[in-house]
């Protein structure tokens, strides 16, 4: 079951991406993902806007990749909460919970290392 404890200990295990840039978060993913050299993206089904189905789509989907954890940052640091499609072997709804956590550790930090006034 996907719960707010799921949600945190994913954003907790991207913390290691913190200091890769965004482009080479991009080229690892982009070389490395299999959606992008595997799948015929034309091909590639449409999910439903139902969560339970979504996951199940977005793991299949995503099953074996290597990069599902930067996949997942990059999306969270590029489209945040308008996150679509499948990024990280996750349905849309599930970023968007895990994006709102992810941020929060992200202004914690700053904080906390005085980026923030």
């Amino acid at each position: 079951m996907v719960n707010h404890d799921h949600y945190a200990e994913t954003a907790r295990k991207l913390d290691r991406f913190e200091a890769v840039p965004d482009d080479v978060l991009c080229h690892v993913v982009t070389r490395d993902g299999l959606c992008f050299w595997v799948f015929d993206r034309d091909a590639m089904p449409e999910l439903t806007g139902d969560g339970d189905p979504d996951r199940e789509l977005a793991a299949a989907l995503c099953a074996g990749c290597p990069v599902t954890d930067a996949c997942l940052e990059l999306e969270l640091r590029t489209s945040g909460e308008e996150t679509v499609g499948v990024w990280g072997g996750l349905a849309e709804d599930d970023r968007r919970e895990i994006h709102r956590v992810w941020k929060r550790r992200h202004i914690n930090r700053r904080t906390q290392r005085g980026e923030w006034q």
